[in-house]
């Protein structure tokens, strides 16, 4: 159970001397450890107190603040839809609760990202406006959101019962096959005679969702533009995303008097020139949000160089995979470092795992490039749900960071890498992970004020605590 308490693993320990000095405050405190003694489980109290010790100190300071936060999720495919929907309406309704609403009980997921058209955890590929080979419709009279009527909809819909303010991100992984150059979902370019019906159809887009009532918050052009082995897929280099921002997308946005944001590039941290080329010219800049970031490839401090360039641009983190079958002492690491703490103290507003649910057997997937070793947070069996890593790696953020919340100052230690945040109530919330080989004794502190604080080797604690 979520909320089960276990055996301490983080403790207190109060001055060299063994006497009990006056607490000035409780610290609310959350653990998962890599050999699953505890899993995202609630543990007793600590406090703070004053105290000396030759300790490392973790030093907090809400006076240097830094970029707001808009949330911490997944991926919501078509295939995790499908796994959801093939639950029984109790099970499911359960699943979602414990996900999505804003509670003592759940893990607060405040952010989701979706694919628009087919990505390659659909079970077949499609896109809204799907042809003949060989016929076109400029005008997109054909246009239907078709498949995701019957399974992303319906589920996004009990979502946003339960989390009205959730934000959406939509990505495309490919255009229609007719406005391509090799006519195929796989690779190719986007024809520049069909750049102002491929705008009309981001439109066409989040206005019908708007209908369904879904509103899509922000779109990023295009998924992995540079990957074109992906199905479907699209290669759409730097200077061509530019042009169909400039001069299409943008212009189109403003006519049809969206606010949803538009967020460039959507992949890895090894290519910040792609977002530069395009945020350096004002022109194509006017009309875009900030940059969109994977980590399969690069480094997580290559984004702070997009934010150095563009301070008035946002960035956000928007997809990485577990690979089947997984592992928690790896992948809580390596995810908790690079991505909850490496992202955010890279300026990112968003941290977004890829993707919210699989199947025992990682199906739906696409033929000709689509992922077979994605694992999701949860596994669905029927009604049995199993969670993964990924599960525990947002939870750790997601419950406590809520959005609106603001990055604030915290030291970097080498073997305790951590980030600190304000909620919008006021409280100061810190994610510390042991990067260490051995259990580390180490300080918070915050105000004159401290709390000592012992770690396992591996494990990650999220501790929440009201400031003076």
């Amino acid at each position: 159970m979520l909320l089960r308490p276990r055996v301490l693993l983080l403790t207190v320990v109060l001055s060299s001397f063994g006497c009990r000095l006056a607490a000035w405050g409780q610290i609310e405190t959350w653990l998962t450890s890599p050999d699953k003694s505890s899993l995202f489980e609630k543990q007793p109290e600590l406090r703070f107190a004053v105290q000396t010790n030759d300790h490392p100190t973790i030093e907090v300071e809400d006076s240097s603040r830094f970029q707001p936060i808009d949330g911490f999720g997944y991926c919501l495919t078509g295939g995790s839809a499908q796994h959801l929907l093939r639950m029984s309406p109790p099970a499911r309704a359960a699943l979602l609760r414990e996900l999505f609403a804003v509670d003592s009980t759940n893990i607060g997921v405040s952010y989701l990202r979706v694919s628009i058209g087919a990505s390659d955890l659909n079970e077949r590929v499609f896109s809204y406006d799907d042809l003949p080979r060989g016929e076109t419709d400029p005008g997109l009279v054909k246009f239907s959101l078709g498949p995701d009527r019957a399974e992303v909809i319906p589920v996004l819909k009990e979502i946003l019962a339960l989390a009205p303010e959730l934000k959406i991100l939509g990505s495309p992984w490919s255009p229609p096959p007719w406005m391509k150059d090799n006519a195929d979902t796989r690779g190719g370019a986007l024809k520049p005679e069909f750049y102002p019906a491929y705008a009309r159809y981001f439109v066409k887009y989040i206005q019908a969702m708007k209908q369904e009532g879904v509103r899509i918050d922000a779109i990023t052009v295009q998924n992995e533009p540079l990957n074109p082995g992906n199905n479907p897929s699209l290669k759409m280099e730097a200077r061509e995303q530019a042009e169909f921002i400039q001069h299409h997308l943008g212009p189109a946005f403003r006519e049809a008097g969206l606010s949803t944001k538009i967020i460039c590039y959507d992949h890895n941290a090894d290519h910040p020139d792609y977002p530069l080329t395009i945020l350096d010219n004002p022109q194509v800049a006017q009309y875009v949000d900030g940059s969109a970031f994977h980590l399969y490839r690069g480094t997580i401090d290559a984004l702070s160089s997009v934010h150095q360039a563009h301070p008035e641009k946002n960035l956000y983190f928007t997809e990485q995979w577990v690979g089947a079958p997984g592992g928690l002492r790896g992948n809580l690491n390596w995810h908790v470092k690079q991505l909850i703490i490496g992202a955010t103290r890279n300026w990112c507003r968003t941290v977004i795992e890829w993707n919210l649910s699989s199947d025992p057997a990682y199906q739906p997937h696409t033929d000709r490039g689509g992922c077979d070793r994605c694992l999701g947070a949860i596994t669905v069996d029927g009604d049995k749900v199993t969670r993964n890593p990924a599960y525990y790696i947002i939870a750790h953020a997601s419950k406590f960071v809520r959005p609106g919340s603001v990055r604030i100052a915290s030291n970097f230690l080498e073997q305790l890498p951590n980030v600190a945040f304000r909620t919008p109530s006021g409280r100061h919330v810190l994610v510390v992970l042991n990067a260490g080989g051995a259990t580390q004794a180490f300080n918070i502190r915050e105000h004159g004020r401290s709390a000592a604080v012992e770690l396992k080797s591996g494990a990650v604690a999220t501790l929440v605590w009201q400031p003076t």
